[in-house]
């Protein structure tokens, strides 16, 4: 059982930043990525990158705003998020796939955080 913690959700006002951080495994590696689920909404594909780390893909809606990370010696993916707009709220998952690259759609993914609530006030 693969285990991915996150954490850095909240409130934030339109126009403001936060930082997402979710842990993975030691000694695992897999291709990382996050996925949001607004109140009844389909989930969302938001961003997503390799398991080397050198390539990363983005939602149309995010791009140029948000930026994904990683650091596999200290085993976490980040998600910085700035600029964020209401329609950002939502509940954001940290997701992990047992290969090299990025996928956008959530069956292709084997592991699931627990959420963390993101909430942006206009």
């Amino acid at each position: 059982q693969v285990r991915l913690v996150e954490s850095g959700g909240g409130l934030v006002q339109t126009g403001g930043s936060l930082r997402l951080s979710c842990e993975f495994p030691a000694r695992t590696l897999y291709a990382m990525g996050w996925f949001r689920q607004a109140p009844g909404k389909e989930y969302e594909f938001v961003a997503g990158i390799r398991r080397s780390g050198d390539r990363t893909d983005y939602a149309d809606s995010v791009k140029g705003r948000f930026t994904i990370s990683r650091d596999n010696v200290k085993n976490t993916v980040l998600l910085q998020m700035n600029s964020l707009k209401p329609e950002d709220t939502a509940v954001y998952y940290c997701a992990a796939r047992a290969g090299m690259f990025v996928r956008t759609e959530r069956r292709d993914y084997d592991y699931w955080g627990q959420g963390t609530q993101v909430t942006v006030s206009s």
